[in-house]
């Protein structure tokens, strides 16, 4: 498993579809963005799940990360470090998984996000 070629579930990816339609916000990566920052802000560890990669959303790191991937990778292992202990590919890339299919499970539930607005206020308000 790597980082450079990101597959979800099919769960993760009927979800996109209704927050697609929700936000109106049209890309997979734009949404894939804000579910990965809603899960690393969580203080507790996404469960340990096997997550299929069964769907046909398919997309590389480049565009996940567009030209904030440094960003976004960093943050990932900011929140995945333990201290005295080094973190393999592997790890990087199930953690990456783990969060990723978190947040989007947050951010489909959240009857309250209906438009892009909504998804900045939440963030304003988790910041507050």
């Amino acid at each position: 498993m790597s980082l450079e070629h990101i597959r979800l579930s099919q769960q993760a990816k009927d979800q996109l579809i209704a927050l697609k339609r929700r936000t109106g916000i049209k890309n997979w990566n734009v949404l894939c963005r804000w579910a990965l920052c809603t899960s690393l802000a969580e203080t507790s560890d996404p469960p340990n799940a096997n997550i299929p990669a069964d769907s046909t959303v398919e997309m590389t790191w480049k565009i996940f990360g567009s030209d904030h991937g440094d960003i976004y990778f960093a943050l990932l292992r900011h929140r995945l470090h333990q201290p005295g202990k080094k973190l393999s590919e592997e790890q990087i890339a199930r953690g990456f998984r783990l969060h990723l299919h978190r947040g989007i499970g947050y951010l489909f539930g959240d009857r309250s996000i209906q438009t892009i607005d909504d998804l900045v206020a939440r963030a304003v308000a988790r910041l507050g």
